[in-house]
């Protein structure tokens, strides 16, 4: 690396990062494999010393370092206002004041915390200049994406960022600045070799303050003693700077020597791989198929999103957002919660911590506000509308009220299965067309169309051969659909005839999953259907698991399938399956003279299928009201 560009001295070589940024951290531990120093200097007090460096030895497992600030008191005294008592009033010591606490996060993704804990491994000294401050005011801006130091040198990145670089205003900035100048002038004297790493926002006035050999404005102030803490797993992504996931991916290529050069995009890859595992996982049959094909397109919208907003790597609401619109919300929320996973995580006898937005709760229950002493650009928070899964404790309660007499479905997802049994109906009758179709040399009307095949087929006759589609004999009034065949009955358990509740429904026989084994709600479970018999126009008819007339079929889809063959008025049938119908099934369809319509499951769309097996069964009609709180898309 250049020395005119970053160096202050023949001895003192400063690296200007950005804090937060796992790029810039391999950048440190880059620079200090290339180079060699005998001292290394981070902008953090020295009172921060002895728990960051025990915070580091417990690397991976992150925790974090805390320092209370000294309640401000401001006094308005005056000797004409003072009074026979010589009392003083003091103003601005508000009681309700929000206490505040300053902390350093012990993260591997953070700079400042590679080069320590690159220098303690290799047993180099390590100076903490930043100046004592009982009130810490940090210096923040929003700053270009790290993801360049993969194209670009460090010295090159930052002398670009350089005339965006303002001048600082606060008081406190401009006395830490010169003091730290000041240490460096000091440290230089006792080591040959240094390296100083520090916010890219006060490099250049470190550098400047450091050759005009500027006095010390500000003098240490008396602070609180420190804190180490262990920040509970949960609440992790409020403390570590990439994803959690991220930053596991990082610590297991240190641990295993891997290359991760590029884990800050190859990691979100990862992250939708892990997140695929743990939604087929939970879902099983009922999950979406989360093709290569499909990754891709939400690859492709993560990064039209993150250029969106002039950006070269996602944060996790651009790839939230991307998962829900390409899968759906199960698979979003996988997403969110593996992007939360931090994988190296020891109880080390710590206290406890719970992390917030710019909160913590402390071990006693006291809320604090908190203040990074290493802060990167600031965050934007943002919203994204997930129904949370519920816990084990609220799923017994709604199962300890569930009341077995009452049962309803949900309309939204009626009337959803209701416009696919039109439409199979359509796509049925279709069929039954195209066995009368013909073909007809053009005379005076292209009829339905050119049929190419015949033409080609008759080319030397000099001729245009049309189509002709005759209107469909016969009608239909009975799907049946059967998901998964053969179909397990230990798997689907619950079985039962469902009448309408109006003319546009049909009369709905199913076997589907235990819905008492998922509750979603108050009053709301979940079930997935493995096969269904749709009857319309709708009309009663006895249960189809209870009917002995039936009891000669062996398996639940031949008892679908009987039903279908007794109950229907018409002589075609239509039937959604993976296969079609094997010997067995048009014999029984020829003893009651029934014909089927065989329709592959394939030609309808995945994400279709799978939203159709969902089937939410409310706790009575007055569920409805609120049902939609807690019922997620697939």
């Amino acid at each position: 690396m250049p020395s005119d560009v970053l160096s202050f001295s023949p001895r003192i070589t400063c690296l200007p990062v950005i804090h937060g940024s796992g790029d810039f951290a391999l950048a440190v531990r880059r620079l200090m494999l290339e180079q060699t120093f005998d001292c290394v200097a981070v902008p953090l007090p020295p009172s921060f010393q002895a728990d960051v460096e025990r915070g580091i030895e417990l690397l991976p497992s992150p925790t974090i370092v805390t320092q209370p600030e000294t309640p401000e008191f401001q006094t308005d005294w005056s000797p004409e206002n003072d009074d026979a008592e010589g009392d003083t009033d003091l103003e601005g010591a508000d009681e309700n004041e929000e206490p505040t606490h300053s902390f350093v996060p012990i993260d591997p993704c953070q700079p400042v915390i590679a080069a320590l804990r690159a220098a303690a491994s290799e047993h180099i000294a390590r100076a903490f200049i930043d100046l004592e401050t009982s009130h810490f005011v940090p210096n923040t801006a929003v700053l270009p994406d790290a993801f360049a130091l993969k194209k670009v040198a460090p010295q090159q990145f930052v002398t670009a960022v350089l005339p965006a670089i303002e001048r600082p205003r606060e008081k406190q900035v401009k006395g830490r600045i010169v003091h730290m100048a000041a240490q460096l002038r000091r440290l230089e004297e006792r080591y040959k070799s240094i390296l100083f790493v520090c916010s890219i926002l006060d490099w250049p006035w470190i550098r400047e303050a450091y050759l005009e050999r500027q006095d010390p404005i500000a003098d240490d102030e008396p602070t609180e003693e420190t804190s180490l803490y262990q920040p509970e797993h949960r609440t992790l992504l409020f403390l570590l700077s990439e994803l959690p996931f991220i930053t596991g991916l990082y610590e297991r290529a240190r641990a295993e020597l891997e290359d991760d050069e590029n884990l800050s995009i190859d990691g979100v890859k990862e992250l939708l791989l892990t997140a695929r595992q743990d939604y087929q996982t939970d879902l099983k049959r009922r999950a979406r198929k989360i093709t290569p094909h499909l990754l891709r397109q939400c690859l492709k919208y993560i990064r039209n999103l993150t250029l969106f907003e002039r950006r070269f790597t996602p944060d996790l609401y651009t790839i939230v957002t991307a998962a829900k619109q390409t899968a759906g919300d199960q698979y979003a929320l996988h997403v969110a919660e593996a992007a939360r996973e931090y994988p190296s995580v020891e109880d080390l006898d710590l206290p406890p911590l719970s992390l917030g937005i710019d909160r913590g709760r402390l071990p006693d229950g006291e809320i604090v506000r908190l203040i990074s002493r290493l802060p990167g650009p600031p965050l934007i928070w943002r919203g994204l509308q997930l129904q949370k899964r519920p816990d084990r404790r609220e799923r017994d309660q709604w199962r300890m009220r569930w009341n077995p007499y009452s049962q309803c479905s949900w309309p939204p997802e009626d009337k959803l299965i209701e416009d696919f049994r039109a439409h199979v109906f359509d796509r049925a009758r279709a069929v039954m067309g195209a066995d009368l179709a013909r073909t007809e040399p053009f005379t005076t009307s292209f009829l339905d169309g050119i049929d190419i095949r015949d033409t080609l087929r008759h080319w030397y006759e000099e001729k245009l051969y049309v189509k002709v589609l005759p209107p469909s004999r016969g009608k239909l009034d009975c799907v049946v659909m059967l998901f998964d065949s053969p179909a397990d009955p230990r798997d689907y358990p619950w079985r039962t005839t469902w009448y309408a509740e109006h003319k546009d429904e049909s009369t709905l026989a199913f076997f589907a999953t235990d819905f008492s084994k998922e509750l979603v709600g108050p009053g709301i479970a979940l079930a997935s259907y493995g096969g269904a018999l749709f009857l319309y126009p709708p009309f009663a008819i006895p249960d189809v698991w209870h009917d002995r007339a039936l009891d000669f079929t062996e398996t639940l889809e031949e008892r679908l399938l009987a039903a279908a063959c007794r109950y229907s008025a018409c002589s075609h049938i239509a039937l959604v399956s993976v296969a079609p119908p094997g010997a067995g099934w048009r014999r029984l369809a020829q003893k009651y003279r029934k014909k089927w319509i065989h329709l592959p499951l394939s030609q309808f769309s995945d994400a279709t299928i799978q939203q159709l097996r969902m089937v939410h069964v409310l706790n009575g009609r007055e569920v409805r009201s609120y049902a939609a709180e807690f019922i997620r898309k697939a």
